[in-house]
This record gives structure tokens, sequence and C-alpha cells, in this order.
């Protein structure tokens, strides 16, 4: 009998502590990222979970008018019973202290974009100055 195992003994699952310790770091990262933690809070604000003024010091100029108009429609809502998530959120630099977002938002099979810019105040503070939703699609099987 073959003694080299690839998983301790009496361990029954597939699942690799690597792999664990590989997905936390990448979400741990994330975190410190202003995109993904922008895209975070304006999704739970656009799909009815948080109230809009919870981002009042958050936003400049006109972009807390734009959550006013565009919450009480809750556009990002969930689908078929499945919480919307961020499933990946780009960011684009056109100039220092200034980042351009996208996030594709999935609910189930259903999948809607987000895009919205953030600038850096004297501060060191980001805060978000603008954002739009795109509209939504069901992806191909």
């Amino acid at each position: 009998m073959r003694m080299d195992r690839t998983r301790p003994a009496g361990r029954h699952d597939q699942r690799r502590p690597a792999a664990a310790a590989a997905a936390l770091t990448r979400a741990r990262g994330r975190q410190h990222k202003p995109h993904y933690w922008f895209a975070d809070r304006l999704l739970a604000v656009l799909s009815g979970r948080r109230p809009v003024h919870w981002m009042l010091g958050h936003t400049i100029g006109e972009a807390y008018e734009q959550l006013v108009r565009l919450a009480p429609g809750t556009p990002l809502r969930p689908a078929d019973h499945a919480t919307p998530v961020v499933r990946h959120c780009g960011e684009f630099h056109p100039g220092p202290g200034v980042i351009e977002a996208f996030a594709r938002i999935g609910s189930g099979e259903r999948v809607a974009a987000m895009a919205f810019r953030l600038e850096q105040g004297p501060d060191h503070r980001w805060r978000c100055a603008a954002v739009e939703l795109g509209g939504e699609r069901t992806p191909a099987p």
C-alpha cells in the first residue's frame, strides 16, 4: 500500500490549503483598492440594501444627486433570489488622483454594468464624482 498522500490523514474533502490561502489573499487585497470598495458600497445602495444617505460623505458634485435619482428604482436589486455581487471591477487612471472604474454586477443569471468616477481630495480621501448604470443582459448559454 502506498503511503504518499496529497492530503492529511482523515481529511476527505478535495480543497487544498494553498488554494484557500490564495483566495483569502486576493479578497484582502481587493478590500484595499478604492474602486472595489466603492463598487461594493454603490451596489449596496443601488440594490436597496442601504439608504442613499449612507453615501453622503463619500460623494462629491453631481454623484449624490445621481444616486438619489437611481436608488428608488433599485436597479441592481436581487434577481432570482440571488444576492447581487461585484464579479469584477476594473480601473483606468486618466490622471493623478482620478480613477474611472467599471464593474460587472452579477445576480443569478443577470449581469449589469456600472461605471463610476473617483477623485482624490486634498485630504487624500477618495470620493465618488459620477455614477452610471448600463443595461442588463442575460449571458448566452
